[in-house]
């Protein structure tokens, strides 16, 4: 069984992505255990801070390293991890190969970011790996690592019933995205659907859906 454990100061926002849809229907067959910790709990003082100015100056707050290693700290105590995982813009970019590697390993941690960044010592010394989802700035990991873990589930075996339904995704063909797809009806506001698709002949329906297929480059129209 894969377990997750994801690290993170305003874990209620798993609450939706986690209690609906594949996720929830993985959990409850067992095949994947997801805890969500709070670093507040293990903040300083009475109010339980977790964060404060950045050295040098500048704008915004730094999540300190104390709270993270004692997290860090007390799951280490409890088992080992194949990786430990931090969300960020700058990391790797996140990949369908990636997350078919993922579901390979038994314990993963995952932390999730909040304001200016995190202590970089943290990064150095307690975290694995790095993993961005995009070129672009969230309010923190969260959304992020739900993203994440949503890819992953979708792979492990007994989640989805039909197999071919996966091979058949965008990505999972190195650098391909699916072809078109259609359903009934045939004809609607008179748009109509690919004869050949009609056509009922297996090999040139392969051979259509095959040249179809589109070869990933990505965009920068943004």
């Amino acid at each position: 069984m894969l377990r997750i454990d994801i690290v993170s100061i305003v874990p209620e926002i798993f609450h939706s992505p986690f209690s609906n849809s594949i996720i929830k229907k993985a959990m409850n067959k067992g095949i994947i255990d997801i805890y969500v910790h709070d670093l507040r709990k293990y903040g300083l003082g009475k109010r339980k801070n977790v964060d404060d100015y950045p050295y040098g100056g500048g704008s915004g707050m730094v999540i300190r390293i104390e709270p993270v290693y004692q997290c860090f700290s007390k799951l280490l105590s409890e088992r080992d991890y194949d990786e430990k995982i931090f969300m960020s813009p700058d990391g790797k970019l996140f990949s369908q190969k990636y997350a078919q590697d993922l579901i390979d390993k038994k314990n993963i941690i995952i932390l999730c970011g909040r304001y200016k960044g995190i202590d970089q010592r943290i990064r150095e010394n307690l975290i694995s790996k790095e993993i961005s989802i995009g070129n672009y700035i969230l309010s923190g990991g969260e959304l992020a690592a739900a993203v994440v873990v949503e890819s992953m589930v979708r792979l492990l075996p007994g989640v989805i019933q039909n197999k071919d339904s996966i091979l058949t995704d965008s990505f999972q063909k190195k650098y391909f995205i699916a072809p078109p797809i259609y359903t009934r009806p045939v004809i609607y506001k008179g748009w109509a659907v690919p004869k050949i698709l009609l056509s009922g002949h297996h090999k040139k329906i392969k051979d259509w859906l095959d040249k179809k297929s589109i070869k990933f480059k990505q965009k920068s129209d943004f």
